[in-house]
């Protein structure tokens, strides 16, 4: 099993949820979260700003992280899927993340592994 771990701009999650139900992912975490790349979210030049005394030319951005285990032989489609379908060819994108799970298991009635997901 690993955990798939996307961040995603939030227009996407949509296309992402419509992906993720074609390859029969059980569940997912979705939260809403704050970030930036290397491009420290800028797309022009912008002037370095003061917070709390500290300079910075960080922007963060609104981003969505979903997170979704799933067996292993699906990564790559889902993977393969996700960059057909979700890339702009823009910075922003956004990232993908694949970790792998020891185990998982479904508290309502015990089961364990691939069982469980």
């Amino acid at each position: 099993m690993k955990e798939v771990v996307l961040i995603i701009r939030p227009e996407q999650l949509e296309t992402l949820k419509g992906i993720l139900d074609q390859f029969g992912c059980g569940g997912m975490t979705i939260m809403s979260v704050m970030g930036c790349g290397t491009q420290k979210g800028f797309s022009d030049e912008q002037p370095v700003r003061e917070i709390k005394g500290f300079k910075t030319a960080i922007n963060l951005l609104p981003k969505i992280r979903v997170s979704v285990v799933v067996h292993d032989r699906k990564v790559e489609p889902i993977i393969t899927e996700v960059r057909d379908r979700m890339a702009t060819a823009h910075v922003g994108d956004g990232k993908i993340f694949i970790k792998p799970v020891e185990d998982a298991v479904r508290i309502r009635t015990g089961e364990r592994g691939n069982k469980a997901l």
